[in-house]
C-alpha cells in the first residue's frame, strides 16, 4: 500500500526520519505486530518532536485517512500500563 505520510517543511532531516519512523511503526502493528516497547520509543520521539496535541491530531487525521489504520488506537494501547501483552497486533 502506498501511504503519504504527513511531514512539515520545518522539520529537519532527523526528524522527518523519526516522523516517518512513528507512522511506519503504526502501520506495522496493524500489519505484522510491533513491540510495546519500540512503539513507546516512536511515540516518545514524536512527541518531542510534535509536542502540540493539536498538531498531532492533525497529523494522525492526515494519516489516518490516507491509510485507514488508527494512529490513536496504536498509541492508547502502547500506553495501555495494563496490557499483558508485550506485542501490539491489530486489525
Amino acid at each position: 500500500m502506498n501511504i503519504n505520510i504527513p511531514i512539515s517543511l520545518d522539520w529537519t532531516k532527523e526528524e522527518v526520519i523519526d516522523v516517518v519512523q512513528f507512522f511506519h511503526g503504526v502501520e506495522k502493528a496493524y500489519e505484522t505486530g510491533i513491540e510495546r516497547a519500540e512503539m513507546l520509543m516512536l511515540y516518545r520521539r514524536f512527541k518531542v518532536i510534535i509536542p502540540s496535541k493539536s498538531e498531532e491530531k492533525q497529523l494522525f487525521k492526515q494519516f489516518d485517512n490516507d491509510s485507514n489504520y488508527s494512529c490513536y488506537n496504536v498509541v492508547k494501547e502502547a500506553l495501555n500500563k495494563d496490557a499483558v501483552k508485550s506485542k501490539i497486533k491489530l486489525g
